[in-house]
C-alpha cells in the first residue's frame, strides 16, 4: 500500500480538563480562576493588552521601559517593596513584554495569595512614576540593550532584524527594545499618559491558578481590585498590512558573529480570526525543524552539512498561541565557516516543495504532533505558566478554556493541511536576513 494513502496514524492525546471560572468586575477587569489542589501553591498573572506594537512613533522601547517602571513602587509601597513581599512569602516573580501584551506574574505558597492580589492591585491603581525612577530605569533598559543586542553575537537576530524586512508599517517594523534617542527623550508625562491609556482595568485580565477556594478568591479579588478606578480599554488597533509581492533579502555585518547565519520568514493566516487555517503552519514548522528526524535537521545538518543548527517556529518570540495578526513562520540556521546562505535558502525551498507535493507521511506527522503536545502541556504544567496562558487566551480570544482544547486541535491537523500550508510558503513571499560575520563595518 502506498504510504500516502494508508490509514492515518493517530496519536493518543493526553486529556486536560482544567476547571475554569470567569467573571468581570464593575470596573471592567476580567478575572479567570483555575482552582487546582494538587500542590499548596498559587500562580497569579496580570496581563495588560499593550505590547511593542502599541508604541507610538518616537517612543520605541516604551512598553518594555514601562514594564520596568511597574516594579518601582506604588501608592502604598516604596521602591523594591514588591520584591521583598514576594520573596518574603517564599515566592518568585517576574514580568515580560511581548509584541501584543505585557505580563506580570508571581508564584507563591497558597497562603500568600491575598498578599499578591494586594500588590498587583496597588500598582494597577497607581504606580510610582517619578523622574528619578524613570531616569534609573532608562539606564537599566539601555544596559539591557547593550548586553542583549549591541555587545552580543547575533544580538537581535532574528526577532529584531526580520520584521523590518517582512513588514512596512511602523507598529510591525520598529525596534521593540528601543533606540537610545527615544528612551532618553521620555519624560514622566509620557509615562503617565501611557499608564492612563493602556493600563486600564478594561484592558486587563487577572488570572489565578492553583490551590485556593473559588469563593474566597472571588471575595479577595473584589476587595482588592473592585475599587480600582474604571477606565475603558483603548480602541483595538489592527496592525494588518498587505503580504509581500516579491522576495526580500537584506544582509548585514555583525562584528561579533563567528559564522554566517540566515533567517527566513513567511506571513501566515490570522492566529485569532483564522485559527483553523493557522494551526497547520504551527505543525509545519515543527515537521521541518523539530528533532534529528525533522526535514531540515536531517537535510541541512546531517546530510549536506551546510548548517550547524536550524530552528523553526511561528511568532517572532517563539510562542504561536500568544500573538495577533500579522505574524510569520520563521526558519533560522547557523552555517559553518564559508557556508552558503543561498544554498541553505534553496534547500529550504526544496523541502517545502516536497512537503507540498505529498512528501509528508502520517507517521512523521503523528510524531511531530506528539512532540508539540508534550511541549505545550509541559509549558502549562506549572500554576504560573497556566495562569499566564489562560490570561492571554482570555485577553486575545475571550476564551481561556481553549487551553483544554489545544492538544486535540493540534492532533486534528491532517497531512493534507500541512501540505496545503507548505504550498503557500513560496520564495516570492519570503523575507530573509543574512548575518555576515566580520570584525569591521556593520549596521548596528
Amino acid at each position: 500500500m502506498d504510504r500516502h494513502t494508508s490509514a492515518p496514524t493517530r496519536i493518543r492525546i493526553p486529556h486536560t480538563s482544567y476547571h475554569i471560572e470567569r467573571f468581570v468586575l464593575g470596573n471592567g477587569l476580567r478575572v479567570v480562576l483555575n482552582p487546582d489542589h494538587n500542590a499548596p501553591v498559587v500562580g497569579v498573572a496580570v496581563v495588560y493588552d499593550v505590547g511593542i506594537r502599541s508604541e507610538p512613533a518616537g517612543r520605541t522601547g516604551f512598553a518594555h521601559l514601562f514594564e520596568h517602571l511597574m516594579f518601582q513602587g506604588s501608592r502604598n509601597l516604596e521602591k523594591l517593596a514588591h520584591f521583598r513581599y514576594v520573596q518574603g512569602s517564599g515566592g518568585t516573580f517576574n514580568g515580560s513584554t511581548h509584541l501584543d501584551y505585557t505580563d506580570y506574574f508571581e508564584t507563591v505558597p497558597s497562603n500568600a495569595l491575598e498578599r499578591m492580589l494586594f500588590l498587583e492591585a496597588d500598582r494597577m491603581r497607581s504606580p510610582l512614576m517619578t523622574a528619578e525612577n524613570l531616569r534609573n530605569q532608562i539606564d537599566v533598559v539601555k544596559e539591557e540593550i547593550r548586553l542583549n543586542v549591541l555587545n552580543r553575537p547575533y544580538g537581535g537576530f532574528p526577532w529584531l532584524r526580520l520584521p523590518p524586512i517582512l513588514f512596512d508599517t511602523f507598529p510591525n517594523v520598529h525596534d521593540g527594545y528601543g533606540s537610545f534617542e527615544d528612551l532618553e527623550a521620555a519624560v514622566v508625562h509620557d509615562a503617565a499618559d501611557f499608564f492612563q491609556r493602556y493600563y486600564a482595568c478594561g484592558n486587563t485580565v487577572l488570572c489565578v491558578s492553583g490551590d485556593f477556594d473559588v469563593e474566597q478568591a472571588r471575595l479577595m479579588v473584589e476587595r482588592h481590585f473592585g475599587d480600582v478606578p474604571a477606565r475603558p480599554a483603548p480602541p483595538q488597533r489592527g496592525f494588518g498590512e498587505p503580504d509581500l509581492t516579491g522576495p526580500r533579502h537584506v544582509s548585514y555585518v555583525d562584528r561579533l558573529a563567528p559564522v554566517p547565519a540566515v533567517a527566513a520568514a513567511w506571513r501566515v493566516p490570522d492566529p485569532v480570526a483564522d485559527f483553523a487555517e493557522y494551526l497547520p503552519y504551527v505543525v509545519l514548522g515543527e515537521v521541518l525543524t523539530d528533532g534529528d528526524a525533522s526535514r531540515l535537521v536531517e537535510r541541512l545538518i546531517l546530510k549536506d552539512r551546510s548548517a550547524t543548527s536550524v530552528g523553526g517556529y511561528v511568532g517572532f518570540m517563539g510562542d504561536p498561541f500568544d500573538v495577533r495578526d500579522p505574524t510569520a513562520l520563521v526558519i533560522q540556521a547557523h552555517l559553518p565557516h564559508g557556508g552558503s546562505v543561498e544554498d541553505v535558502l534553496a534547500t529550504i525551498d526544496e523541502e517545502l516543495a516536497w512537503v507540498a507535493t505529498g512528501e509528508v507521511t502520517d507517521e512523521e506527522l503523528a510524531r511531530t504532533q506528539a512532540r508539540i503536545v508534550a511541549n505545550l502541556l509541559r509549558s502549562t504544567d506549572t500554576v504560573v505558566g497556566r495562569a499566564v496562558r489562560m490570561a492571554v487566551l482570555e485577553l486575545q480570544r475571550s476564551d481561556p478554556t481553549l487551553i483544554n482544547e489545544l492538544p486535540g486541535l493540534i492532533a486534528d491537523v491532517t497531512a493534507q493541511d500541512v501540505r496545503t500550508a507548505a504550498a503557500m510558503l513560496r520564495p516570492q513571499r519570503r523575507a530573509s536576513v543574512e548575518v555576515v560575520p566580520g570584525k569591521t563595518g556593520g549596521t548596528r
